[in-house]
């Protein structure tokens, strides 16, 4: 039997997993304890959770496993600073302490701080560290249902990799070929993330929902890709690229692009952050998706052609990118796909541990759980009821105790289709970006003011960003164009035509305003523009509690369908604890707060306390 502790950190998304005999105990991102979003940070309270949860010391364990290399990663570093010489002194003079400090000793950074947690003898814990592309691929191939896989794994850049295509048999993953740095899919569209005004590593996916407010018969949208394919990006066949590094400053700058030449490129100025969106800027937000989405095509088509098989993984930040796995899905290069949930850098340490056990351990692939060797996500804290009722006290909070769940769902069923929104906090925290049904924001999906209400008056963030549908799995294929499960949120599919609305002839003219007034569907509040959703599916076997509401609410109303949003504010992480959920619950205008077997009602909390955390959650 195996022990195994993966950590990622220092770059982005820290985390840390632990895995037993190849089982998935506890996975959790570091973000949800301090409350910084995708904090770099060591990340000593999930590694302590994990521990707990596992019920072993470090001692115990047989490995500790880093995600990543940091010596070739230096090494690219300096290749790179020399290349580009003298461009970069700056960014130069700021990374290196930084690596001398901390990253290139990392060995013994990792040794001191993991012994601050617990004491060690390092002659029974071995110490290693796996390649940062062979830790996604690994995220994803070994809790696929695959014994056998092409692994496509696209991010910014790990080491010198970009892109790796490797073919996963058994116990073994072997790499076929690489793309390497500076030439990254990642970092393209990362490098109009940042001209579009959205932060890098994090606002990828606002850049993802803004594309469908674009215009593909727009000649400016047409012009645009010409652009991006004739100046930034040269696309080949087999999917491999090559970006002419003078309209990039990525590799040295402190900025991802030179903003008078990508102006003077798109005759289009850079937007800021809190500017307001035009046409253009959905335009240009289409076109940059529409590339990334024929270089994961093609990319897909050679990883098919390499390996032969009928099964893809999909790993690393760009997999994230929903629409484009929905791209792939439909362009049926493979029979089955399977995308890592965490696929970004906090999947990492999941990776990290799997190849420990299964490449350095040599451990057979036995696919352990028939039904979801990653337990739905669910491998975070959950909490007891003691727990919830002593800050209930601390808050003076006015909750309704149910001794039976199920007279709580019908009550909460019912509140949902008379149109109230709910923060549902259930058993165990979900790993990765997506709120997946135990740590979510709930609604009625059929209700076209729901989308304009949840973004600006509980989540206050952009009007234009689009909601995901949580579905009961046997009813998807009534309402999306979809062949496969999707229990993470990984694909986006087309809503099917006769749930449509028909549009207004001048739709397309629209402002997004004015789009995001029309209604499209009868489902309109996760209803995409472009009538696409982001989909979960939920599988009884998997979350039972949500699959109860998901049914009692298809019951009332027929609609087997929630609004399903991540349980938060913008800016900040999804809740992890009873307390993060009663601060959210208080600061913003959900009417219900259903933690575990609790009911909070908004109209009978103190109105004082109230105010307090109104003021603490009201950003723009």
């Amino acid at each position: 039997m195996t022990k195994i502790l993966g950590i990622s950190a220092f770059y982005h998304d820290s985390s840390a997993s632990i895995i037993i005999d190849g089982k998935v105990i506890a996975a959790v991102q570091e973000e949800r304890f301090t409350r910084q979003k995708h904090t770099a940070k060591f990340p000593e309270q999930s590694i302590r959770y994990c521990l707990s949860t596992a019920n072993i010391n470090v001692s115990d364990l047989d490995a500790i496993v880093f995600y990543d290399k940091p010596f070739l990663t230096f090494e690219r570093l300096l290749e790179t600073y020399y290349s580009f010489a003298p461009r970069g002194v700056i960014s130069f003079i700021k990374a290196i302490p930084v690596w001398l400090k901390d990253k290139l000793f990392l060995k013994q950074t990792l040794i001191k701080r993991i012994n601050q947690i617990q004491q060690f003898d390092r002659k029974d814990v071995k110490l290693l560290f796996t390649e940062h592309h062979l830790s996604h691929a690994a995220s994803s191939f070994y809790p696929s249902s695959f014994k056998e896989a092409a692994i496509l794994t696209i991010d910014g850049v790990g080491e010198w990799d970009t892109v790796t295509i490797c073919h996963g048999t058994d116990n073994k993953i072997k790499k076929l070929k690489s793309i390497n740095f500076p030439h990254s899919v990642g970092l393209l569209y990362s490098s109009f993330t940042y001209y579009l005004g959205f932060r890098v590593n994090s606002g990828e996916y606002k850049l993802m929902g803004l594309a469908p407010y674009g215009n593909i018969d727009d000649s400016q949208t047409i012009h645009f890709i010409k652009v991006i394919k004739d100046h930034l990006v040269k696309i080949y066949d087999d999917g491999s690229i090559w970006m002419n590094q003078k309209y990039y400053s990525y590799s040295t700058g402190l900025r991802m692009v030179p903003d008078r030449k990508w102006e003077a490129l798109f005759n289009l100025k850079k937007r800021k952050e809190k500017e307001p969106i035009s046409q253009a800027h959905c335009n240009l937000a289409l076109a940059i998706q529409k590339v990334t989405e024929d270089i994961i095509v093609k990319l897909a088509k050679h990883s098919n052609e390499l390996t032969k098989s009928s099964n893809l993984c999909l790993s690393g930040g760009v997999a994230l990118n929903c629409v484009a796995n929905g791209v792939l899905l439909k362009e049926k290069i493979f029979d089955k796909i399977y995308v890592q949930p965490a696929s970004g850098d906090a999947g990492g340490s999941l990776g990290a541990a799997f190849a420990a056990h299964y490449i350095y351990f040599d451990q057979p692939n036995l696919k352990i759980s028939p039904i979801d060797p990653m337990n739905g996500t669910y491998l975070g804290p959950s909490y007891l009821e003691i727990d919830i009722e002593n800050l209930n006290l601390k808050y003076l909070a006015k909750a309704t105790y149910y001794p039976e769940f199920k007279k709580l769902i019908n009550t909460i069923a019912d509140e949902i289709y008379n149109g109230k929104i709910i923060g549902w906090f259930q058993d165990r925290m979900e790993f990765g970006p997506r709120a997946l049904g135990n740590r979510s924001i709930l609604a009625d999906p059929r209700k076209a003011e729901t989308q304009k209400k949840v973004n600006l008056k509980i989540k206050f963030r952009e009007n234009f960003r689009p909601f995901a549908p949580s579905v009961l799995e046997e009813d998807a294929s009534n309402f999306f164009d979809l062949n496969q499960n999707s229990p993470y949120m990984s694909i986006v599919a087309p809503l099917k035509s006769n749930k449509r609305k028909e549009l207004p002839k001048n739709f397309k003219e629209l402002n997004i305003k004015d789009k995001l007034s029309v209604e499209r569907s009868e489902v309109s509040a996760i209803t995409h523009v472009d009538f696409s959703s982001r989909i979960q599916t939920v599988n009884k076997e998997v979350n039972q509690k949500f699959y109860s509401l998901l049914s009692k609410f298809n019951e009332i109303t027929k609609c087997p369908i929630l609004v399903n949003t991540s349980f938060n504010v913008r800016g900040e992480p999804i809740v992890n604890t009873p307390e993060d959920a009663i601060k959210c619950f208080l600061g913003t205008n959900l009417d219900y707060l259903i933690i575990e077997n609790f009911i909070l009602d908004k109209k009978k909390q103190n109105k004082d306390l109230l105010l307090n955390y109104k003021d603490n959650y009201e950003l723009d």
